[in-house]
C-alpha cells in the first residue's frame, strides 16, 4: 500500500526532492525526499548502492579521459581506480608526470611522481600501498 505510485508522488511533492544535504527546519542533515540523515543514516545496502554508482562513474571517466588505461595489468588499473576515485578526474589528470610514467611502463618514475605529491602526504598509507602496487603489479 505504501509504496504504490500516488503516495510515492504525493511525499515526492510535499518533500521535495533535493540532490545535495541540507539542514531542514528542525536542523536535520537531509537529502533526498526527506531522508533525515542525522538521524537515519545510510543503509548499508544504500552505501554499496552509492559505492557502486561512484564506481561506475569512475571508471567511465577513465575511458573518456585516459582510454589507454585499460592496457594495463589489473593491479595498476586498480590504482588508477582507487586513484580517480579519491581525487576526481580532474586533479588524477593533473598528475602529468605520473601518468605519462604509467603509460609508459616506468614504474619506478611513477612511484617517484606519486611519492612526491601532496596528495601521497594526505593519504599517508594509501599511497604507500599503491605505490607499491605501481612498482610491482601485485598486491
Amino acid at each position: 500500500m505504501f509504496d504504490n505510485p500516488t503516495m510515492l508522488a504525493e511525499l515526492t511533492r510535499d518533500e521535495g526532492i533535493r540532490n545535495y544535504p541540507y539542514v531542514d527546519t528542525t536542523g536535520n542533515i537531509t537529502i533526498g525526499v526527506g531522508r533525515n540523515l542525522s538521524a537515519d543514516g545510510l543503509s548499508n545496502p544504500e552505501v554499496a548502492m552509492l559505492l557502486a554508482d561512484d564506481l561506475a562513474l569512475t571508471v567511465a571517466a577513465l575511458d573518456a579521459k585516459l582510454p589507454w588505461w585499460t592496457s594495463l595489468d589489473d593491479v595498476r588499473q586498480r590504482v588508477l581506480v582507487n586513484m580517480c576515485f579519491n581525487l576526481g578526474i580532474g586533479k588524477l589528470l593533473s598528475f602529468v608526470h605520473f601518468l605519462a610514467a604509467v603509460k609508459a611502463a616506468n614504474w619506478p618514475l611513477a612511484v617517484a611522481q606519486m611519492q612526491n605529491s601532496l596528495w601521497a602526504k594526505q593519504v599517508g598509507v594509501r599511497a604507500v600501498r599503491l605505490e607499491q602496487m605501481i612498482l610491482t603489479g601485485a598486491t
